[in-house]
């Protein structure tokens, strides 16, 4: 992290500093929105912040991550900027939200650009996201994965997999 007065523009493409935007949540702070959470995720893949990355992931999927691959990639590319659309959140306990963008990147078979519907989840105060190529193996009845203590057919199901 960049400690001088003069911190870099935020790689998201906000505008702002990194210290004052996404640098603040890859420091530890919850991001207080799934838009928020997206765009710092965005930065931490720009920043090769492979930690960050697994931390912001459903917790109950973070073990079946590939953090090499992450990494990998990460690094590989060279990022050309993020666009959200839009971001809705749906109420209720736990708070789920889905933030619609499109991120574009150029690595060694050429320029991409991936335009994706994501879906999270706040818990005990926090966004998550809840990645949909990592599987989670939870029937309908059991314990969401989420931890908020409800039904996987009353809490996450909808928001797995879309």
């Amino acid at each position: 992290m960049n400690t001088s007065s003069h911190s870099p523009i935020c790689p998201c493409g906000s505008g702002n500093s990194l210290d004052a935007c996404c640098g603040h949540y890859h420091d530890g702070h919850p991001a207080p929105c799934a838009a928020a959470l997206m765009r710092s995720r965005y930065s931490a893949y720009v920043l090769g912040l492979v930690d960050y990355l697994v931390a912001t992931t459903l917790p109950a999927q973070q073990q079946g991550l590939d953090r090499q691959s992450i990494s990998e990639w990460s690094a590989n590319s060279t990022w050309l900027g993020l666009e959200v659309e839009s971001s809705e959140v749906f109420g209720g306990k736990p708070e789920h939200a889905f933030v619609t963008f499109t991120a574009r990147w150029h690595d060694g078979q050429g320029e991409h650009s991936h335009r994706e519907q994501s879906s999270f989840v706040q818990n005990d105060g926090r966004w998550y996201f809840i990645d949909p190529t990592v599987p989670v193996k939870t029937g309908r009845n059991d314990d969401c994965p989420c931890g908020s203590g409800y039904k996987f057919k009353k809490c996450c199901a909808g928001y797995f997999n879309r």
